[in-house]
Order: C-alpha cells, then sequence, then structure tokens
C-alpha cells in the first residue's frame, strides 16, 4: 500500500524492498549545520538495512509549551537548510505547516507537508495543503478516533490530491499523559492510504507544570516493534545526537546512535510478519 503513495515523492530508494519505510530526524532545525550530520547517519544506516528514508525536520516550531521555547532560527533560513539536504543526500524532506498561508511556502522546499495532530480537522489547512500537489502527511489528533480520520483524507482528496499519509502518535490518557491504541492503524488503513507510527511523539508527557514537555524514551523499542507487529507502513521518529540538549522535544528523542541497532530489530520483526 505505502508505495503507491510514496513512488510519487522525488528520490525515493529501495520502494521494492518491501520494508517499512522511515521519517526521522530532528525535531527542528536547531541550526544551519548539525541537520546535514543527521540526515547523513541516517542515510548510511537506511541504505543498509534497504529501508526508504524521508528526512524529518520542522522548520519552525509553532506549538510549544511555553513562549519562551525555542521555535526556530528562522523560516527561509531553515527551509533552505532543508531544500540543501533534499539535494545533497538525493533523499526526501518533510516539515510540518501550521496555516493555508504556510503550505505554498513550504512545498517549493519540501516534499511532505506535514498537518499537525493539533491541526488535523482544520479544513482550509488541509485543503491548502492538498492544492500543492505534495505528499500531505496527516497526524491524528489526540482527541480523534482512527474511524473519524477518514474525514481528514477526504478533505484533501477533494482537492483532487491522492498523495496521503495518515500518521498515529498516541491518545490523550489524562492531563499529562499518551497512549498508542493500535487498533487505530487498521482502523485508518481502510481509508486506503499509508499509515505510519509516530514512536516518539507517542511517548510524549505533554502539558507538564514545568512548562517543558516530559517523555519516556525508555519505551521508544516497545512500541515500535509492537507497531511493526500490527502492520504499520511506516515509522515515524525524532533523533538526535544528545537528546538532553535538543531545542524541541528532547525528553522523548531516541539518540542517534542507537538508531541502527533499533531500525535492524525492526527489519527483522517486517521480514517475518510479510
Amino acid at each position: 500500500m505505502s508505495h503507491l503513495v510514496l513512488k510519487q515523492i522525488p528520490y525515493l530508494r529501495n520502494l521494492e524492498s518491501g520494508n517499512f519505510f522511515l521519517l526521522a530526524g530532528p525535531c527542528v532545525v536547531e541550526d544551519e549545520a548539525s541537520p546535514f550530520a543527521i540526515a547523513e547517519k541516517i542515510k548510511e544506516i537506511t541504505d543498509r538495512l534497504a529501508i526508504p528514508f524521508i528526512f524529518k525536520a520542522s522548520y519552525r516550531k509553532a506549538n510549544r509549551s511555553s513562549s519562551h521555547s525555542f521555535q526556530g532560527i528562522g523560516d527561509e533560513k531553515a527551509l533552505n537548510v532543508l531544500a540543501a539536504i533534499r539535494e545533497k543526500y538525493q533523499v526526501p524532506v518533510v516539515t510540518d505547516i501550521h496555516s493555508a498561508v504556510e503550505a505554498k511556502l513550504a512545498a517549493a522546499y519540501a516534499d511532505v507537508l506535514q498537518i499537525p495532530a493539533f491541526l488535523c480537522r482544520q479544513t482550509d489547512l488541509l485543503e491548502a495543503a492538498g492544492l500543492t500537489g505534495k505528499t500531505v502527511n496527516i497526524k491524528k489528533g489526540q482527541f480523534v478516533s482512527g474511524e473519524a480520520m477518514r474525514f481528514a483524507v477526504e478533505k484533501v482528496r477533494e482537492t483532487g490530491n491522492s498523495n496521503i499519509m495518515l500518521t498515529e502518535r498516541g491518545s490523550t490518557f489524562g492531563y499529562n499523559d499518551l497512549v498508542v491504541d493500535f487498533r487505530n492503524i487498521p482502523a485508518m488503513q481502510k481509508t486506503g492510504v499509508p499509515v505510519v507510527l509516530d514512536i516518539t511523539h507517542s511517548l510524549q508527557q505533554p502539558n507538564q507544570s514545568t512548562g517543558i514537555t516530559g517523555g519516556r524514551p525508555e519505551m521508544i523499542e516497545t512500541i515500535a516493534k509492537a507497531g511493526i507487529a500490527t502492520g504499520v507502513d511506516g515509522i515515524f521518529l525524532e533523533t538526535h545526537p544528545n537528546p538532553s540538549v535538543a531545542k524541541s522535544d528532547g525528553a522523548n528523542m531516541l539518540r542517534l546512535d542507537l538508531l541502527e541497532d533499533l531500525l535492524t530489530k525492526l527489519v527483522k520483526i517486517r521480514k517475518a510478519i510479510v
């Protein structure tokens, strides 16, 4: 199923590998140098494991707990970093958009436009993303069932764009925690689009009194293994060489030097179930 949409994305490799695909990178473009090192390392690993790879980084963070939290290095500067990574490493890139105006802007630099979970019902945003012709990755809201995401898919399809993905990223569990309901994966696959599991944001502990989102990164491997066993088409994760100093979402990121071991295990599970 995933190959039908991903063939629309330039540069994507290994489409016939039978593997899951991977959206991975830092949470946000923190500077003009470190994203290149992260992209290069992930590409080396995914090439060895024959995993189709899409580099992920937000060019700007609009949804932050505190107004004092890092939001970005500047839109144009960050978007140019993404475009340069796409060109240098010949990989597609995905980035978030937060308003209809941003859709056209980001589409000039990215291959996949990502709709944040809190905005998955915003009709004007979904329509604007669809009208760009780019692949649209819609994250399931923490407050929405998997079945209800068919309406978000319909909004994009009605623009004439059928290049759509859905991403599970956990459901609200009380005020400060999330839980993954794996029933959402087959439920969203019934829409006929590839379904991704965001294994790092699903482990967030949001709305902490400190104003900084917490997380449970020690559970990343558990959630990832369960997702592959459930039959997800793709995996989304954020990774950083040193999550403790990351400028966004460090509490739930995977340390970069742990990525290859995790992906190797996931490839084995994937081979066992197909």
